[in-house]
């Protein structure tokens, strides 16, 4: 009996949070596929599949998938070179590496990728996506660059201030930001609508009482909008550019979706993650995505975190979720073409200032100064570059930024009575260290006898062991314990 009623209160539960979490997440569906450059159901889609498939799968219990402002940028990107055709077949192939990389059980190695990067990469993502966005929020074209959407912006704010119609929509944008920030601000009561429902509505509702002219979401219903990629999209796939897309789709939604999980796993006390499982259940998402020819998918932290905090206990909640959202895009698909562009481009600037971990800098910069540098690094390189280029930089700066940490050495040049030099190493010698250990052996007098005993070393790379080899052999020293070091 006691087991029926907790079976009832979990079910109860559930439905509610999986309506808390639907209504979080059709604006942001919509937003994110409006900025992606595809149409207003394609985020849609992927919302329903995030949903009904990757809901029904193991993994992670409570965590909620569908598109994400983190692929924004470079979902962007790959329609503008590759066309809107050949998404689907980027998005398929991401999938079936992630599926593979499931079965492989590589998902417990995503957990060691530097939180530097990770960190580096949502800053990028999130300053390109912010920039980017206030020109939609104007209705004013922007360019593809990232370094050009930042240094153009006293253009864009002289278009908007002579503009009118710019004037007018960038209003209506920026009223959405104010809604979302002082959301938080109103008495728990109206906070149970959530914010960016609750500014979005609030947006649609102001502009058709005013009877603004301000552009809105296209609609053409979902089976309009689905376009399965056909062999010509799956022949594109063999230049460079598409499969460092591929690769890039791949390894940041995994990376997103897994990082997500444990943020997930620390808000509650149920089930923990399986990660390979969640990384397989990923692949699936985005093989099903691919074939409807729809946006990528990750786990995202906004959804996941209000199914938590709506009370969520299994899986049921963000099933229903994508259940919603079928029916919504099903039986009301009207209802999206009144929504402004403008209000979308508000949430997802809002989306984009939170994707910048400007509270943690500090704190990180008096801890951790090397993490910064990289994360810094990292967020500088995919403005100005691209994506993949920009993580991949921040991956060979984490491994620069371990190997000088942990290449530690001391050279102690020590005066027996007999007259002889005896310089001793020890630590790990590697090639970032030859610069101060040649300092001080080439400091060494000329005219004096010279031992290097290297039996402490825990480490010699191939670099330094040829350099002390040459060096001795130039200077005639005998080197003692060489075969040793490790």
């Amino acid at each position: 009996m006691l087991s029926a009623f907790k079976d009832r209160a979990f079910l109860r539960r559930d439905l509610l949070a999986s309506l808390v979490v639907f209504l979080v997440a059709l604006p942001l569906c919509v937003g994110v596929a409006v900025a992606s450059g595809v149409p207003a159901e394609l985020g849609l889609i992927t919302g329903i599949v995030g949903g009904l498939v990757v809901g029904a799968m193991p993994g992670s219990a409570l965590q909620v998938s569908g598109p994400a402002a983190g692929l924004t940028v470079l979902v962007f990107e790959a329609v503008q070179e590759f066309g809107l055709t050949a998404l689907g077949a980027l998005v398929l192939a991401a999938g079936l590496i992630q599926l593979a990389l499931g079965f492989l059980r590589f998902g417990r190695f995503f957990r060691a990728i530097s939180v530097a990067v990770v960190q580096g990469m949502l800053a990028g993502i999130g300053l390109v996506l912010l920039f980017g966005q206030l020109y939609t929020m104007a209705g004013v074209a922007q360019s593809r660059s990232g370094l050009e959407k930042i240094t153009g912006v006293p253009r864009l704010a002289a278009e908007i201030v002579t503009d009118g119609a710019a004037l007018t929509a960038f209003a209506v944008g920026a009223g959405t930001v104010a809604v979302l920030v002082l959301w938080k601000k109103l008495p728990r009561r109206v906070q149970v609508v959530p914010a960016p429902l609750a500014a979005v509505a609030l947006a649609t509702l102001v502009t058709a009482v005013a009877g603004l002219a301000v552009p809105r979401v296209r609609v053409q219903g979902l089976l309009a909008a689905i376009q399965p990629p056909g062999v010509s999209d799956f022949a594109s796939l063999t230049s460079l550019a598409a499969v460092g897309t591929v690769l890039a789709f791949a390894l940041i939604a995994s990376a997103e979706s897994l990082f997500s999980a444990a943020a997930v796993d620390r808000m509650h006390d149920g089930p923990r993650t399986d990660y390979d499982k969640e990384l397989m259940a990923q692949g699936v998402g985005n093989t099903v995505c691919g074939v409807l020819g729809a946006l990528p998918m990750t786990a995202v932290i906004v959804r996941s975190s209000a199914n938590v905090q709506a009370g969520a206990k299994t899986a049921l909640s963000r099933f229903l979720h994508g259940a919603w959202l079928l029916l919504f895009a099903a039986l009301l698909p009207a209802a999206i073409g009144v929504i402004p562009l403008a209000a979308l481009a508000g949430v997802l600037v809002h989306a984009g200032c939170k994707l910048i971990p400007v509270k943690e800098l500090p704190p990180l910069w008096r801890a951790h100064r090397g993490e910064v540098v990289v994360l810094a690094a990292t967020a500088v390189a995919i403005v100005t570059t691209n994506m993949f280029e920009g993580v991949i930089l921040g991956l060979l700066l984490a491994v620069v930024k371990i190997a000088w940490e942990t290449s530690h050495i001391h050279v102690d040049v020590q005066e027996p009575s007999d007259g002889r030099l005896v310089v001793t190493i020890t630590g790990y010698a590697t090639f970032l260290r030859l610069p101060r250990m040649l300092e001080t052996l080439e400091a060494l007098p000329p005219n004096r006898i010279v031992e290097l005993d290297l039996s402490q070393l825990r480490h010699l790379d191939h670099a330094c062991r040829t350099t002390l080899e040459n060096w001795a052999e130039r200077r005639g020293t005998t080197i003692g314990a060489l075969s040793e070091a490790a």
